[in-house]
């Protein structure tokens, strides 16, 4: 078994993606996890190019790191300045870091046309910087910046650029594919190549312009690297760097001979991936392999069906291995088998005619623009109508909403909703932040009184999608609306050719899942007494 080194730069490399911007309690929150995790190594980022990045290197000693080796990022002297005098190479110094990744020119066309500089001058400015910072007593790692362009451009020179870097006293030689535009089987071959004439292993880092950059890790590592280098969901500039989800999920589960991180680190993976999302306040990616919440959901019926018999019919691997989770999904294009994984909790899955049912109204609402995917909560419901055991918390009787804007320009919402609960009418006026904030509020004043535990539910998301758009503004719209409370996340799914109407809907189904939810949590408490 060869221990392949993880090499995290999500802070530095990663931060430099399009829409990241990590504040520096968000560097030291992923820096804990990661080391949690038994990652080798973190790029804290470049301390002489900012002040957040330079106080990262100050506060992360007061941090119990356990495993993971806190690494500093710079770049070679600049020319005709001596190492001693460089600001930059200071920099790294003076952030106190056990290892430093220097980065320098390994093209002979960057150097000329980029740098500015001589060739010779090049391979002074590699020798010095690592020279000058493995004698301060740092373990340098040498990133070895367009290799496999500059190799098969000039590979003379190419190689003179990381012998120097490696005769200085760097402990490590990391192949770059800066622009991201290598094949496997080339990135195999220099691999080999470069191990051949170097005295120090190799490392490889690759970038994801040809969505390439796991299998060209991949293909390094094969043949002969000892570490990694990429970023927790590919983050980074233009198309991102290789995902170290999918790297370390396919040297641990799918290859063969490895070991990465700590044993039980893998079935973290949709964990951390989730963690650094949230993080970074972007969305996640649903089809990102292992992890993705599509990436074992399963929609055909023949698929569904044969998942139902063995799950390795259409799973390359468990769902559990890497900490995510199978899903079933309802559509126009589901059969039986998706209506009886998706309603075993409902105790309905012997009725043959029961079943057909569901599938029938599923294929009618989704010719309407109605989607289940992300609404298990109005699927449920569904399930109640069809089977005659839906019973309304509370009946709408209607509902009003108006939005007026003053002469100042602040706009107002009000909404008044009548409903008739055990009997009792009862007529509420809330105002709120748009319509579906008032209508939330109005249904929280005239139910609160009856179900007090709707105060643990919140709304978390809303989404509106335009069904037919070539209907121009007479187009139905799709709304979804995401609710949480201490348990669980559900959805509810409204469809209307008005996007008030349609947010009602979606948002009474919303209430009236809680109410369903709790009830049968204290029905099944009474039984177990």
């Amino acid at each position: 078994m060869r221990r392949i080194q993880i090499y995290d730069t999500t802070l530095r490399d990663g931060s430099q993606g399009e829409g990241v911007n990590f504040s520096l309690q968000d560097k030291l929150l992923i820096t804990e996890r990661l080391d949690s995790l038994g990652f080798d190594y973190i790029e804290g980022g470049f301390p002489a190019s900012n002040e957040k990045d330079a106080q990262y290197f100050q506060r992360v000693p007061g941090l119990k790191l356990k495993h993971i080796k806190v690494c500093a990022f710079g770049m070679t002297r600049r020319r005709g300045v001596r190492p001693e005098d460089d600001p930059g190479l200071e920099a790294l110094l003076n952030a106190n870091t056990q290892v430093i990744t220097l980065v320098g020119k390994t093209s002979d066309f960057h150097v000329i046309e980029v740098l500015r500089a001589s060739l010779e001058e090049n391979l002074a400015m590699i020798a010095d910087s690592v020279r000058y910072l493995h004698a301060a007593g740092r373990e340098v790692i040498y990133d070895a910046e367009h290799f496999f362009d500059g190799w098969k451009s000039n590979p003379e020179y190419a190689l003179s650029t990381v012998r120097a870097a490696a005769e200085a006293g760097a402990s490590l030689i990391v192949m770059c594919d800066t622009n991201g535009g290598s094949m496997p089987e080339e990135i195999a071959e220099l691999t080999r190549a470069a191990m051949a004439k170097l005295s120090v292993p190799v490392g490889i880092h690759c970038h994801n312009d040809c969505e390439l950059a796991v299998a060209n890790s991949l293909a390094s590592i094969d043949a002969g690297s000892v570490q990694v280098q990429g970023t927790i969901n590919g983050l980074g500039e233009r198309c991102g760097n290789a995902d170290l989800i999918s790297v370390i999920a396919n040297l641990a589960v799918k290859k063969k001979g490895y070991t990465v991180l700590d044993s039980s680190s893998v079935e973290h993976l949709t964990e951390l991936s989730r963690f650094v999302y949230e993080t970074a306040n972007l969305r996640s990616l649903p089809s990102q392999p292992f992890v993705g919440s599509s990436a074992f959901a399963h929609k055909g019926g023949m698929h569904v069906h044969a998942i139902s018999r063995a799950t390795a019919s259409y799973e390359h691997i468990s769902p559990e291995c890497v900490g995510n989770e199978r899903r079933i999904l309802v559509s126009e294009l589901s059969g039986r088998s998706n209506i009886v994984a998706l309603t075993s909790s409902h105790d309905v899955a012997q009725d043959p005619k029961l079943m057909d049912k569901i599938l029938a109204r599923v294929v009618e609402l989704e010719n309407q623009g109605y989607q289940f995917e992300a609404a298990q909560g109005s699927f449920d419901l569904l399930v109640k109508r069809c089977a005659g055991t839906f019973r309304p918390h509370f009946e709408r009787v209607n509902f009003h909403v108006t939005v007026e804007a003053d002469e100042a320009g602040s706009v107002v919402t009000e909404a008044t909703i009548k409903l008739r609960i055990e009997g009792q009418t009862r007529h509420e006026v809330a105002e709120g932040d748009g319509p579906v904030n008032a209508l939330d509020a109005a249904l929280r004043k005239a139910l609160h009184g009856h179900f007090p535990n709707l105060a643990q539910m919140h709304l978390v998301d809303y989404k509106v999608r335009v069904i037919n758009s070539e209907a121009g503004t007479a187009a139905g719209v799709r709304v979804v609306i995401e609710s949480r409370d201490d348990d669980e996340i559900w959805g509810t799914v409204g469809v209307s050719e008005n996007i008030i109407e349609a947010s009602w809907i979606a948002l009474v189904d919303s209430f009236e899942y809680k109410l369903y939810k709790d009830a049968g949590k204290k029905s099944a408490a009474a039984k177990v007494k």
